[in-house]
């Protein structure tokens, strides 16, 4: 039996169906008969409610029952939202103000849900909601990056929800104060909106004991103890299933409140309910990302080695804690906060505040790539600052080979790592010492050109145990259940492919079952690169425990012992006998001998540590200074991402992740207007990335195998976003710098740069 997979370029499987129509998604798969769902929601950003009438609603044409917060309340619902805290330096955590999932009391975010009207039709649903009289006492709003201002939550003074440290505060200042330079940065990472393929949707179903939700997410057991919670029902009298989801990047991971209402609707009817977010009721509600802003501050020798790092970070929470909401900027942003260099001493102080703005949480990287790209701005701008070149200093500072295992100043231990190889390649491949004829030939045009880099590295993130269960069916084919969500990775080609390279069993005999709390008892979801690692950690011991019983059962049946039989090439071999049965062979005579215990394997599993996925990110942008539009002309990667079981998922997963990252530096953009109105709530106004804004990315790996798991594998699933961010925005400054132009933030959109060579001219 092979240790990891052949790392075969297999194509997705999934595509299939997927291309030409034949998914099926949430809205595909709706009961007959389920009620339309619409969410009455606030129209202004903070205010008091004073009343709220909803009996017209509750006449209208085909209305079957519209919800309240009292309404959930006297049906003896809990209808508070959990959440994680954070913990505060001193020791204490994070402020939980309630989170209700219908406005109860005063409203916080436009678009945050009041009520919710179910009718046989959506166009009824809508009518009926024109009817609700909804009277407030307005209040100001509090949108600015600050502590103070009108307090969104009364109990949470200073609108401070949280006050994070990590490290050593006063090393960090003393090695400051002796430092021979030092280099500061304002580093600003914008709001985003996710706007995920397929917007957030579900339906629930009642049948009388059970509750079914199906809707579509990153997991379903996190969200089937909600529902249980929160509906006082008993754990087992609830079923959650996610069918094919389109698109997730940790946004569709939390509990929002449409899927609880739903289910509380349809139980209080015996009648199925559906509810599909239009986009504009997407980008006014699902939990945006990024939204912070960072002093950050290194401290460097006289021979330009670091030696010390300080941030201090302000993070918008939005109007409530989400899910994780907290932890992003705090806990998962000190993760990698010292990247690949050999910082000794630092410092992170990060205050979390609530604005009337919608919940920020997860954000394909989460916390990673904002850590990340405050770092790799700061090496750029220190090496334009100390007059040497960015890709040497950052290889003065890189953590020496020799150094692994190493533990970082914030508490990590990178297991391995040679960044001088991977960068190197990534040189080598975006052929960085052609850069100046590049440069010479767009200055010959009247164009500006700039070259940017960035040297990632990120923690793979979520539960380290994973379970799955192989199942020989009648049929003669295998099913293999699994504990992470697809939302458009792959998975079920890589799962089914890993099974089929560690067990000879053809792949086209393999049916792929994830996404239903009913056939799998528990799993970790999707989310933090964990996917691949831990699902195929767990297939390997469950491989492993087929062969180890098979070849006890064969051993008996053939009358030899245990080790006269070995699994090999995909088959059995019986020492003294031509027979080589393939293990689908063994569970035929077993089911033949009505051996029941041989023909179902659970396994569970956990991997030994987390990975450190790592790699170079080098862009090269063309500035037209005429009109400032900002062209992405040449972009490489090479990572290090170990041992790969499918080269070409990863590379589509490095393509998806750089799209996003260089989205975020180039147009995306959220913007409120001073009473907390979303400016940015149509792609008429919201610039998402499209085809032509992005070059082909060349892509290769320099793989150091992990020593943190069997497979010597690296997640590969957010890498592409930690590393684009900071290698186009230090392309973008490279290219203004000698306008005279010193600080870049992103979005990089024409006006904004024309902006900026305008007043610096």
């Amino acid at each position: 039996m092979e240790k990891f997979g052949k790392a075969q370029p297999v194509k997705r499987v999934e595509d299939v169906r997927f291309l030409t129509g034949q998914g099926r998604y949430v809205d595909d798969i709706v009961p007959e008969g389920a009620l339309f769902a619409y969410m009455f929601r606030s129209p202004v950003a903070h205010a008091t409610i004073t009343g709220l009438n909803v009996d017209d609603a509750r006449s209208a044409d085909g209305v079957h029952l519209v919800l309240t917060a009292q309404d959930l309340l006297d049906g003896g619902m809990d209808i508070t939202l959990d959440s994680t805290a954070a913990p505060n330096r001193d020791g204490t955590h994070g402020a939980k103000p309630e989170r209700p999932v219908l406005a109860h009391g005063k409203v916080r975010f436009v678009g945050e849900p009041i009520a919710m009207i179910f009718a046989e039709t959506m166009d009824q649903a809508k009518d009926a909601a024109e009817l609700i009289e909804f009277d407030y006492d307005e209040l100001p709003a509090h949108l600015g990056l600050a502590t103070g201002g009108q307090l969104v939550h009364d109990e949470v003074a200073e609108n401070l929800a949280y006050d994070y440290g990590i490290g050593d505060e006063d090393a960090t200042q003393k090695a400051f104060d002796e430092a021979a330079h030092v280099v500061s940065l304002d580093v600003g990472d914008n709001r985003i909106i996710v706007n995920s393929m397929e917007p957030r949707a579900c339906f629930a179903e009642w049948d009388g004991s059970r509750m079914h939700l199906c809707m579509g997410g990153q997991g379903v057991w996190g969200i089937k103890t909600n529902v249980a919670r929160m509906l006082g029902l008993d754990p087992e009298n609830v079923r959650v299933t996610q069918p094919d989801v389109g698109g997730g990047f940790g946004m569709k991971s939390f509990p929002y409140p449409e899927y609880f209402v739903c289910c509380f609707a349809a139980r209080a009817l015996g009648k199925p309910v559906r509810w599909t977010a239009d986009r504009t009721e997407s980008m006014l509600t699902d939990n945006g990302g990024r939204d912070l802003t960072s002093l950050a501050e290194l401290a460097f020798d006289a021979d330009h080695r670091i030696t010390a790092y300080r941030i201090k970070t302000i993070s918008n929470l939005g109007a409530y804690n989400s899910g994780f909401g907290q932890m992003i900027q705090s806990f998962l942003f000190a993760r990698v906060m010292p990247g690949v260099y050999d910082i000794q001493t630092a410092w992170l102080n990060v205050l979390g505040v609530y604005t009337n703005t919608t919940q920020v949480d997860a954000y394909r990287g989460a916390g990673r790539p904002e850590a990340i790209y405050v770092l790799e701005r700061m090496m750029d701008r220190s090496a334009r600052e100390l007059g040497v070149d960015p890709l040497e200093l950052r290889r003065k500072n890189f953590i020496p080979v020799a150094k692994f295992p190493y533990q970082t100043v914030t508490g990590e231990n990178y297991d391995v790592g040679d960044f001088n190889r991977v960068l190197d390649r990534a040189m080598e491949l975006g052929d960085t010492a052609g850069y100046a004829g590049r440069k010479a030939t767009s200055e010959a045009a009247g164009k500006l050109r700039g070259m940017g880099v960035c040297y990632y590295i990120e923690s793979i993130l979520g539960d380290p145990d994973e379970r799955v269960q192989v199942d020989f069916e009648e049929d003669g084919g295998v099913a293999i259940y699994v504990g992470t969500q697809s939302n458009g990775q792959g998975h079920e080609t890589v799962f089914t492919q890993f099974l089929a390279d560690q067990t000879g069993i053809p792949a086209d005999k393999i049916r792929f079952v994830q996404g239903d709390s009913d056939l799998i008892a528990k799993g970790g979801g999707t989310g933090g690169s964990r996917s691949v690692t831990t699902q195929t950690n767990v297939t390997l011991k469950a491989v492993s425990d087929i062969v180890t019983a098979y070849t006890g059962y064969l051993a008996d049946k053939f009358g030899v012992d245990e080790d006269k039989i070995s699994f090999d090439d995909d088959t059995f071999r019986i020492e003294g006998s031509n027979e080589a049965p393939s293990m689908l062979d063994v569970a035929a005579m077993a089911r033949d001998d009505q051996r029941e215990d041989l023909l179902s394997f659970k396994a569970v599993d956990e991997i030994p540590g987390r990975s450190y996925p790592n790699g170079a990110h080098i862009a090269e942008v063309e500035i037209d200074p005429e009109t400032g539009k900002v062209t992405l002309d040449k972009y490489t990667v090479v990572d290090d991402f170990g041992n790969m079981i499918n080269p070409m998922l990863a590379e589509g997963q490095v393509h998806g992740g750089v799209a996003q990252g260089a989205g975020q530096a180039l147009s995306e953009h959220v913007v409120y207007d001073e009473d907390g109105q979303l400016l940015t709530a149509t792609f008429m106004d919201y610039a998402m990335p499209r085809a032509n804004d992005l070059p082909f990315v060349a892509f290769d790996t320099e793989p150091v195998p992990s020593t943190r798991n069997p497979m010597g594998m690296k997640g590969c699933g957010e890498a592409g976003t930690v590393g684009s961010m900071a290698s186009v925005a230090n392309a973008v400054q490279d290219a203004l710098w000698d306008r005279g132009i010193r600080q870049v933030d992103m979005p990089f959109t024409p006006h904004r740069v024309w902006q900026m060579l305008t007043a610096a001219e």
